[in-house]
Formats: structure tokens, sequence, C-alpha cells
């Protein structure tokens, strides 16, 4: 997540009730009693609703009930009374369905102000007020039905990231919902050319995983005024147990968000798609006149040894995952989108502010409910956190948090360049020096033999043996030497060249090769497709890039309008050639075994990196046939040179699977005999025996 996703809102000022000493303040926190009991702040029935709120620094504590979402003063106000472990309750003996409710709590004589609360469920418009709702009527049919579509094992993962609005608001789609989460349970969706689009395209695509952008309930989006174009990512977390209402088709009444998150999920389900949440716990959208701050002043947010407001985010503050009731917090949101909505997945933004017992404690909750659900992240902060980096789930730490995925910002910046400079490419732009990240991502950041200095100098043939004295085949020793295999195993380790914060991969291109022709962003782009795929790691794609979105250069457009964000769906049809590409190295990878392995002791017996003439140019063998895979001996040469190139292979016959930018792993694309490779320039190769 970038810096600037959201405006820092009067931020960095000193936390109410706390002392000016971050560690007193700390001890403070320490002392607050941690409840243990069910944790729901309402439970209804027709004969009576029940309240419940964690407040234990409060005076008191009431609810307010209105008869609307928005908008008129509150009919009723009921007291609620202190209980155990700093919990307040409160009941109401009415039928009080289709109410809406907030809570208001007083601190050292003052009233917070109202909130939803900790936990709201449902929501009124813009999230402001909870609301009482029978949660029966909320299933859509055959949802109890519901089943997660298999997976053997994470390795067997491709996550396909997207954006609700990006995906559908183009109206060439054909969609209905346009920006809905409805959009996503349509069927027979065609452009006027007859390509296929939405949830078809998925199929079509065969990725196993969509990651859905925020889609809980956050602040940027003004719900009231749908009609005015409106478009934010959605990393400013509002109500983090709700579905966003901008995203339904009528933010007004609560159930209807409800019912549509499920059909979506539903629908993807059936067509063999699992969901994945992008879920932003690291920052909220505001502190003060947050639901959080309303609640128990300073107990949720970091603050740095001036008492202010910490920034890990880059947001204006960073939550503190490592205290009781924050981190049960964590635990309890991830569970209930799991149980409720069958959700399959979840994508940590910034996971590297989050303390690594948290995360643990996330991985083990998840596990009792269904092991087959993943969890990864961005091993990273936008900020130094407050807490000691070996506290904290970054990807150095990856050894302590067993089946938790990160991104891999080593292998992408070695195909694409660096994130802090859009001008500078790397690997597939044919730049020397930047073997090393590729073969770290193609080995799934798992340790292996080949990756360190003694044998750099290996990778290149003697014929070419002055290339080892130049600059750039220095770096790449230097590369080497500091290549840190973070991943236990490959599940680990989230193969990717491009996501929704960055320059898509057609703008990257285009960016560090100016005047680069359409034909030749084609067969560069295939050339870090075939690294994304054939690694050994999980692979992410991000929407449209499967068809070389545009984003007209915008890397940060968190806020940008549709034409800058919205996937052009016309260009399925102008550069078809490059999304059969994409497809077809779905479909070989979820084939062979050789390219999913799932194990660091496998990768390291089988996987061998070749003899190449230069660092622009990444050869690897699969040696024998890995994890019962059908081909035997599978060479994959990705070369980024502006001429052809040899490779030396043993001796034999081998079937050709993907050449001159085209894949066929079915039927192939026909033999050759011999012990040498010609790749032409600018392409990948792969073949097998």
């Amino acid at each position: 997540m970038k810096l600037k996703h959201l405006v820092v809102m009067s931020m960095m000022t000193v936390v109410a009730g706390c002392t000016s000493s971050h560690q007193d303040a700390q001890t403070t926190f320490d002392k607050y009693p941690v409840y243990d009991g069910e944790w729901e702040e309402m439970v209804y029935a027709p004969s009576v609703t029940k309240f419940s709120l964690w407040a234990p620094t409060a005076q008191e504590v009431r609810v307010l009930l209105y008869e609307k979402g928005q908008g008129g003063s509150a009919y009723r106000m009921v007291k609620m009374e202190p209980a155990s472990d700093g919990m307040w309750r409160a009941r109401v003996d009415e039928d009080l369905k289709g109410k809406f409710y907030t809570f208001n709590v007083k601190i050292d004589d003052v009233w917070q102000g109202d909130t939803p609360g900790l936990l709201a469920k449902a929501v009124g418009v813009n999230g402001d007020r909870a609301a009482i709702i029978d949660w029966g009527a909320t299933n859509p049919k055959g949802w109890n039905e519901d089943k997660r579509p298999p997976l053997k094992r994470f390795s067997d993962i491709i996550i396909y990231e997207l954006h609700h609005r990006d995906f559908s608001i183009d109206t060439v789609s054909g969609i209905h919902n346009r920006g809905k989460f409805l959009a996503l349970t349509e069927e027979g969706t065609k452009t006027y050319l007859g390509e296929k689009t939405g949830l078809d395209h998925l199929k079509e695509l065969g990725v196993t995983h969509v990651q859905l952008l925020p889609s809980f309930d956050f602040s940027s989006v003004d719900e009231t005024k749908l009609d005015k174009p409106q478009y934010n990512w959605g990393y400013d977390p509002k109500n983090y147990n709700v579905p966003e209402g901008s995203y339904a088709t009528d933010p007004y009444k609560p159930d209807v968000r409800i019912r549509e998150f499920k059909q979506m999920v539903m629908a993807l389900h059936r067509a063999g798609i699992r969901v994945v949440m992008d879920v932003v716990y690291n920052h909220t959208a505001i502190t003060k006149g947050s639901n959080f701050e309303r609640t128990v002043p300073g107990y949720f947010y970091r603050t740095d040894d001036e008492g202010k407001w910490a920034n890990a985010s880059g947001c204006g503050n960073e939550t503190a995952s490592e205290r009781p009731m924050m981190r049960r917090f964590m635990i309890e949101s991830v569970c209930y989108w799991a149980r409720e909505y069958h959700i399959d997945g979840f994508r940590f933004d910034l996971m590297g502010i989050h303390d690594i017992e948290t995360m643990n404690e996330i991985r083990r909750a998840l596990d009792r409910i269904d092991p087959t659900i993943y969890i990864y992240g961005e091993g990273w902060a936008a900020n130094r956190p407050q807490l000691p980096d070996s506290l904290l789930a970054m990807k150095k730490n990856a050894p302590q948090l067993p089946h938790i995925g990160m991104f891999c910002d080593e292998m992408r910046d070695a195909l694409r360049g660096p994130w802090n400079d859009e001008s500078k490419g790397a690997f597939v732009i044919g730049r020397m020096g930047h073997a090393a990240g590729v073969k770290f991502g193609l080995v799934g950041g798992t340790a292996h033999p080949q990756l360190s200095v003694k044998h750099a100098a290996a990778s290149v043939q003697s014929t070419t043996l002055a290339d080892s004295l130049t600059e750039d085949s220095l770096a790449t020793v230097k590369a080497e030497r500091e290549l840190h295999f973070w991943a236990t195993q490959p599940d680990q380790l989230i193969s990717y060249v491009s996501c929704h914060d960055d320059l898509c991969l057609a703008d990257r291109l285009k960016t560090t090769l100016p005047g680069l022709s359409e034909q030749e962003m084609n067969a560069l782009a295939k050339l870090a497709a075939t690294a994304v795929f054939t690694s050994q790691g999980i692979p992410f794609w991000y929407a449209g890039d499967e068809i070389l979105r545009d984003k007209q250069g915008v890397a940060n457009s968190y806020k940008s309008p549709d034409a800058v964000n919205a996937i052009d769906w016309r260009r399925k049809t102008s550069h078809h050639d490059f999304f059969d590409y994409v497809r077809g190295l779905i479909a070989m990878r979820k084939a062979h075994s050789s390219f999913r392995m799932g194990d660091a002791s496998l990768i390291a017996k089988h996987l061998e990196f070749l003899p190449t003439p230069a660092s622009n140019v990444v050869a690897f063998r699969i040696k024998g046939s890995p994890a019962g895979d059908s081909w035997l001996n599978t060479v994959v040469v990705l070369n980024a040179r502006t001429e052809p190139v040899q490779v030396n292979v043993p001796e034999g016959r081998y079937w050709i699977a993907c050449r001159d930018g085209r894949v066929d792993n079915v039927l192939g694309l026909g033999t050759l005999t011999g012990n040498v490779l010609t790749v032409a320039p600018r392409t990948a190769m792969i073949v097998h025996q």
C-alpha cells in the first residue's frame, strides 16, 4: 500500500487519557481487563434484543435507538449497566427488527460521541448507525449448501486481484450490475465483439482464487451520492465486519449489501473460484472520532515516545495488534468472515505492522474452521512500527510464520525494476544484473544450493567469461551474495510482477522503455508472465494485465476516475494473443506439478539452473518428474536479450510447450532433438521429455 492512500486528518495529536510517557501508557493498557466470553454487541430475537459493549474505562454507556439509518433524532435511550471484565450490557424486551442503534460512552465526564460499536455487522447508509436485522433473511437461496471449491494444497493456488469497480464498470463489458457485488454473479456477459467478460472471463482464464480489494465498509465513498462518480480503493476502514454499501444495489437497506455479497461468493464458488478478502486491520480511516477511539480511547492504537499517534501505515495511525482485545478483534473478525460469508482467504495489508503472535493466532483460528483457508500479506510497513522488528510479521521473520504467505518484492523488482523508481527497468527489458532476484522467485524464496556467491560465476558460460568482469555481472554476484532466503516453504512466497498500488504491467514497460511498440510490449509482458507462472511460489496476477490494461501511467490510482482505473474490455480483442498466452501458462501450471512442487527439499533436489550466456538470460531444468508429473526433465529458458541465445541441455528428444510467444501444453508446438536449445530474442521457451 502506498503512503498517499488517505489524507492525514489531524492525526498527530496526543492521545486523550494517556500520560506523556509512552511506557507508562503501555503499562496502563496492560492493566485493562480482557473479556474472554462470547463477544457479540447485539443479539436479536423477536422478544428481546441484547446489547453489549467492551468499554473498560467508561463511567457510563448508553444505547440510542433510531427509526432510520441516517437523519432524525434517537427515539429512545437505554442505559447500559457494567458487567465483568470491562463489558457493559443492556436489553430491550420488544421486537426491534428494522431499527438502528449507536453506542455512546462517557469517560472523564465527557461523552465521546455516537458509534455503531466495534463489531457492527449490519449498518445503515454510510455506516454511522448499526442495524437490527433478521440474519436468516440475509441468506440467498442455496446458501446453506454453498461449498468451498476443492483445494488440495496451497501450492495449487493462482490468485487474481481485482477491484469491483475496475472489473465491471466499463459499459462494453455487457454487465448489468456494473461496479457492484452482483457483477460477479452474472453469467454469459460479453463485449459487442463476443469476448467473454466478468465471471465467464475468470473461468476462461483459469485462476483458482479472486482477491477482492477492500470490500468491508470504508469511509471515502459517500453512499448517499452514488449518482455522482466516486472512486476509492477502500483502504480507509470504518466498519470491519460489514460489506461496503457502495457496491450494493441499495446501501440504505442493511440486509441488501449482506445478501448480495453472499450471492457473489456463492457464484464464484459455483464457478470453481475461491474468494480472498483484502483486509486492512493495520490502521483506520480516522483516529480521533473512530469507532475504536470513541469506545476505549488510546487502547487500540500505538503511540510513539512523545505520546503522539504512531504512523507505520503512512495513513495517520497504526493499530496495536499486540494488545489482547485488538488481537481478539482481528481474530474474531476474520473468523466471522470465514464462517458467515464463506471467505476462503485473507490478504493482510501492511502485515509487517502486526505482531507475529497475532498472525499465528489468526492462522490457528482459521485452521480450526478450515485449514485450506489461505492467508498472506505484505511483509513490510510504510514507516517503522513501534514494536521491535523481531516481533513483527516481516519477511525476515517468515520462518516464525508457518503457512502464512508474503509478497516477493525481490522477484517483482528483478523482473520489472524497483518500486521507488518507475523509470528504471530490469530483467524483462534486457538489463543485466537482475538474474539473482528472478531465480530467487523461481525457487519460491527457499534456500537453493546454486544461489550463492561461489556459484554465481558458474551461471555464465566460459565463452563469455569477459562478461563476468562487467559492472552488470558484478551486480549479479553482489545481488546473489545479499540474497536472504526468507521462505521455509514455497507456499510462503507470492510471485508477482504488478498489483493495484503501482504501475500496471503495460504502463511499467512503456515507462522504462519509451517508444516501445505494441509488438515489443507484448513480447516483454509474455516474458514477465512466464517467470511468474513458472515460479515455485504462488503466482499472483493483477486484474486486466492479461489484456494489457492501461492506467495512463498513474501508479497510485487510489482515487483516480474510471477513465484511469476501469478495465477497457475492448482490449481483450486487441490483445487477445497475450490473453491466450497467459491463459495457456495457467493451464500448463495447473496440469503439471513440476511447476508447483510445494516442498523446499524437492525444489532443491529437482530444480537445476543451467549455464547461460549472460545475466539477462535465466534457464532452469526440473529434473525427472517430481510430484508425479507426466512431463519429464522440463526446461524453461527466459531470454531477455535482443538476440537469440543458445542454451545447452542434456542430449535427448524434447517436446515444445512454449516457443516464439505461443503456449500449447496439450498438443505441443513440435519436437526437437539434440543438446542445444535456440531461443528467440525476448521470448521464453519451455520444453520437456
